[in-house]
């Protein structure tokens, strides 16, 4: 296997094409990364900014510059000596007319070939949430019309921009009423049609419709006739589908969806042939050699995830770069038997935020934030009841279709049991749950998955809640495989819908809503992680080992297209929790500088206190370091920026505005508000804050440089996320999604000025080149981080709080790698890290056998020899803020 020595995610779109990507390739072969880790490229939705929407697996998305331009990109790489790692999006697609696969269910329903490609509860109609009110109110408001599709060949029934197929079958009955030629040829070519010749139907109809002049005589009549909604509603119900409401979709929909998008439709890739059929162009890329690993999106989602990714191991061999999009929570170890390399690392920034934020400082940081945002909620409360409104109300559909299975189930055996205590055992299990989701399949649940369920129950059991203990003993016979009556496969079918849901459930509860309730630190609301516990070095180190023994090839990330906030917005936030007190004191400043904005609205201030806590903290970890008070356009852009994610952020945390539902006169008031913040009259503020925020500048910049080598070092394939090998400062998505400039980067690369001064370090151009330098060495010291142990070093002395340590050694190859933590002290007036007096006495202890041995900084070329098995911190620290001792020269 070609294992990654660093990978480079690049996000196609919006700009991004493959021929923009053969360009920046001489770049990335320069910074030293040896794949290029592309998100999706398969054909999408027209204008889709992510390519997650998949409306064809047979074709590489035009936009991009279709298969002639992959090639050139694949050719570009080769001749580099670069591969390429896919995502792939096996889970779901785009519930779009433009899905070939999806327009063909929704014309001939469960006669299309198609119909078991997707999750489609086929006992009703398929469900299309496509209207923008109920089906009666549209219907009596003739917002449908029957028309002809001249296009396609054949008769839609249309709603504003919706053109839906009707099943041939039914153009008889629609066109009986009319005596017509055309109208009688259209039906004599439908009625002989079946879904295998549909093709050929449609181009016959579209020949005939290209005669414009019976053509518009038969549009003058269907117009007329859709004028009457009887004759709508008959052609309706005339359908292998129905439309609905799309705020109704969460109470009830026939197919399931990705997370809360009915826009994205499940698949089926449990069934071999829909395997075949999604993943047919990805296998023949990887046998031809084009690309060399593949990424597997959520696969959470998916019925079977082993049992997907045995048959994917099978199909590309034993050589290929094979990780998942999965999200560990705590303690939680990805399951060892599956065939793969590890996650795409979202772990590794949960242990980040152990490493930089201040435990001892946790209680005084609670204080102030009570005070400052008047918040003094419990954190378990909250998290309830952000997954109670998740699966009682988002996902309602879900859970009804969950109940009633369950129901029938329990029925069939002769122990009826009431709906409503079996919805409410689901539900507050899914509450309850603490992962994303157990893996039980025909052949029995895991016991480490039978010993959650127990422990879930009796959480459930303990809140008090009422739920029926017959109802949740049966509900866990289902889930644990115990139901040995009849209807073992709708029992397997309960389970794998179950599993299928929490995982939805946990990420929209917990990191798209408490995330945007719960304020306290921001930089800890990440993907994978806490709001509260960020762990410890003890966590950190436990948790390298556990990479280096189970997953040393997985994916370290800081940074991806999902996470919340910028690697250099985090690592700069993570300050906060060294000087609360200083941090609570500016807040309150700035509020009081700010009350004439606050608006008194009938369900309360706006923003409210608690807004306000966490408008001053996101724009705290946006704010650029060079950005003077006075620049006018920059800080127009910078409020553009920052009211996007007011807005999200507003809306996310679902307390007083939500996509759904939006309150303007409360989003207008916080966005007077936030727009305030920025104006470039607000002069009192923005110098207050940009003075304020400057030791937490500093400190953030080091934090980012020792995240960033930790990142390059430790166990594992480090990850680089577009445009962050400089410093990375954005917002949530679309922001952290803007185009990079590649040249700029270019250039940065080969900046002269001294590696480690103080414009290098604020900019980022100090941590672009110490990717550089890192990655350079690892390609000439391969296996030593690919089979190298992992050592924690001790750390004694007055500042052994202050300094963190650890060495990969392999043979006669080591690399000590020390980078300091928690410096507020030393950067409060100035950018230091060298202060002689602040590290005296304080030591790094090396392991027997390290004697004598000649070590280099690889950054700065300064020659170190170990006395008596110590390293002292003072010397480490003096020309490098961070460092890495190699048993070679530098170069």
């Amino acid at each position: 296997m070609m294992l990654p020595r660093a990978t480079y995610r690049l996000q196609f779109r919006d700009g991004m094409d493959f021929d923009r990507a053969v360009s920046a390739v001489p770049y990335l072969k320069r910074l030293g990364i040896s794949h290029l880790y592309a998100s999706p490229i398969f054909k999408a939705t027209t204008g889709s900014t992510h390519g997650y929407d998949v409306v064809d697996h047979y074709a590489i998305d035009p936009v991009l510059g279709g298969r002639e331009g992959f090639e050139r990109l694949s050719t570009a790489l080769r001749q580099a000596g670069l591969g390429l790692i896919l995502d792939i999006v096996p889970n779901h697609m785009a519930a779009s007319l433009e899905n070939d696969w999806w327009r063909d269910v929704v014309e001939w329903g469960e006669q299309s070939a198609f119909r078991n490609h997707f999750d489609i509860d086929w006992r009703e109609r398929l469900t299309l949430p496509v209207l923008g009110r109920t089906y009666q109110e549209a219907l009596a408001a003739n917002e449908l019309s029957v028309r002809l599709d001249r296009r396609r060949g054949g008769l839609a029934l249309v709603y504003f921009d919706n053109s839906l197929p009707l099943h041939p079958r039914s153009y008889s009955g629609i066109l009986s009423r009319v005596d017509d030629p055309l109208a009688a040829e259209i039906v004599q070519h439908a009625s002989m049609a079946t879904p295998g010749s549909a093709a050929a139907m449609h181009g016959r109809i579209a020949a005939l419709l290209s005669d414009e002049g019976p053509r518009l005589r038969l549009e003058k009549t269907l117009a007329q006739l859709s004028g009457d909604p009887q004759f709508i509603d008959q052609v309706h119900d005339a359908q292998p589908w129905r439309l609905v409401f799309w705020k109704d979709a969460k109470k009830h929909l026939s197919y399931r969806r990705f997370f809360e998008v009915t826009g994205l439709v499940g698949v089926r890739v449990e069934d071999d042939t829909v395997f075949d059929d999604v993943h047919r162009l990805i296998l023949e890329l990887v046998r031809s050699g084009r690309a060399d690993g593949l990424r597997v999106d959520h696969v959470d989602g998916l019925a079977d995830p082993k049992a997907h990714l045995d048959r994917l191991r099978e199909e590309v061999g034993p050589d290929v770069y094979l990780v998942v999009e999965k999200i560990l929570v705590g303690d939680e170890k990805l399951p060892t038997d599956w065939p793969i390399q590890g996650t795409t690392g979202y772990e590794f920034i949960a242990s980040m935020a152990g490493f930089f934020v201040d435990s001892a400082k946790a209680a005084e940081l609670d204080r102030v934030y009570a005070r400052c945002a008047g918040v003094t909620a419990d954190l378990e409360a909250e998290r309830r009841a952000a997954r109670r409104l998740m699966v009682r109300d988002n996902f309602e559909t879900e859970l009804t279709a969950l109940t009633n299975l369950a129901s029938e189930l329990a029925a069939s055996i002769g122990r009826p049991l009431p709906p409503d205590l079996v919805a409410q055992a689901i539900g507050e299990l899914i509450v309850e749950f603490p992962i994303y989701r157990t893996y039980g399949t025909d052949s029995g649940m895991p016991q480490r998955d039978r010993d959650l369920l127990s422990a879930v129950a009796e959480e459930v059991r303990a809140t008090g809640e009422n739920v029926g203990e017959a109802a949740l003993d049966f509900v866990l016979r289902l889930l644990t495989g115990e139901f040995a009556e009849g209807g073992a496969a709708r029992a397997s079918d309960f389970r794998t819908r179950f599993q299928q849901l929490t995982g939805p459930v946990m990420a929209k509860s917990v990191e798209d809503t408490l995330f945007y309730r719960y304020n306290r630190l921001i930089a800890l609301n990440e993907v994978g992680g806490e709001p509260v516990t960020a762990g410890s070095l003890t966590d950190f180190h436990a948790r390298m080992a556990d990479q280096r023994r189970l997953h040393p090839d997985g994916m370290l990330a800081t940074s991806t297209h999902d996470t919340k906030r910028g690697e250099d917005a985090r690592a700069r936030l993570y300050a906060l929790s060294e000087a609360p007190e200083i941090w609570g004191s500016a807040v309150e400043r700035w509020r009081a500088l700010h009350v004439s904005r606050i608006k008194q609205l009938d369900d309360g201030p706006a923003p409210e206190p608690e807004t306000e806590w966490l408008l001053y903290q996101a724009l705290a970890g946006v704010w650029p370091a060079e950005l003077s008070t006075g620049n006018a356009a920059a800080l127009g852009v910078l409020s553009k920026r920052f009211a996007g994610y007011v807005e999200k952020a507003l809306r996310e945390a679902k307390l007083r505005t939500a996509w759904t539902e939006p309150n303007e006169p409360y989003e207008a008031a916080v966005n007077d508000y936030a727009s305030r913040m920025l104006s470039p009259d607000n002069r009192a503020f923005l110098d207050d804050f940009s003075a304020t925020l400057q030791p937490f500048i500093r400190v953030g910049a080091l934090n980012s440089l020792a995240q960033t080598l930790i990142k390059m070092t430790a166990p594992g394939i480090p990850d680089i996320y577009q445009g962050t090998e400089i410093s990375d400062l954005s917002l949530v998505d679309p922001d952290n999604r803007r185009a990079v400039d590649f040249e700029m980067l270019a250039t940065r690369l080969t900046s002269s000025e001294p590696f480690f001064s103080e414009n290098n370090i604020l900019d980022g151009t100090a941590k672009q080149r110490l990717i550089a330098d890192c990655l350079k060495f690892r390609a000439s010291h391969q296996d030593l981080f690919a089979r190298g142990s992992y050592v924690p070093l001790q750390v004694s002395g007055e500042r052994s709080d202050n300094l963190v340590a650890f060495m990969r050694v392999l043979g006669d190859d080591l690399a000590i790698v020390a980078v300091p933590r928690l410096i507020f002290p030393l950067c409060e007036h100035t950018l230091r890290w060298d202060d002689s007096e602040f590290w005296l006495r304080t030591h790094i202890g090396m392991p027997v056998g390290c004697e004598d041995r000649a070590l280099y900084n690889l950054f700065t070329g300064e020659r170190f020899k170990i006395a008596d098995r110590l390293l002292a911190a003072a010397d480490l620290f003096g020309a490098s803020p961070i460092t890495m001792l190699v048993s070679r020269k530098r170069g």
